[in-house]
């Protein structure tokens, strides 16, 4: 199978925002990613909040890992450096694959947003039973560098050479 399809598939996108003291009325990070996957066409499948715990994120990223209706997962928030921040510890252990070039390229971006600050930032991804999962600094800012200079176009069908869609499930809702 080709590794970008010619039309459109809309993912089923599930947000985990991860922060001891947001609420949804306060989740601008939350929101901004789900106001931009709706606007591109994608589905909002579930979104959550749970506070910075290792087995309340784990618990949640596996139900949607294992639901074969969840193609993507997007968390934000718990990637820094405090005592509090586990979300590495938490979801990589559940990855079947790593996405090495997300953290890279997105602290590339970020390189002229936040200078060397970036070195700060432990975003990562990878791939479990046929999901994506992407995992986002809490900043609303980081969530708009991700969005726009990675996310936007690796989850669209048509992006050409190659997408993150051939690989899930969607393909095969199509």
């Amino acid at each position: 199978m080709s590794s970008s399809i010619s039309q459109f598939l809309p993912m089923n996108v599930a947000v985990l925002t991860v922060s001891d003291t947001r609420d949804e009325a306060s989740d601008s990070s939350g929101s901004y990613l789900c106001e931009q996957l709706t606007a591109k066409g994608h589905v909002v499948y579930e979104r959550k909040i749970v506070i910075d715990d290792v087995y309340l994120m784990r618990a949640s990223v596996s139900q949607w890992i294992a639901d074969p209706k969840v193609h993507c997962v997007v968390s934000t928030g718990g990637t820094g450096f405090t005592g509090r921040d586990s979300t590495p510890e938490a979801l990589r252990p559940l990855f079947d694959k790593q996405i090495d070039g997300f953290g890279e390229l997105f602290r590339y971006l970020s390189l002229s947003d936040i200078g060397t600050s970036t070195v700060q930032s432990r975003a990562f991804a990878g791939v479990a039973n046929k999901t994506v999962v992407f995992c986002l600094p809490g900043s609303t800012g980081a969530c708009k560098t991700a969005w726009e200079g990675i996310l936007d176009e690796q989850l669209d069908s048509r992006h050409k050479p190659c997408n993150f869609v051939s690989h899930t499930n969607a393909k095969d809702n199509a």
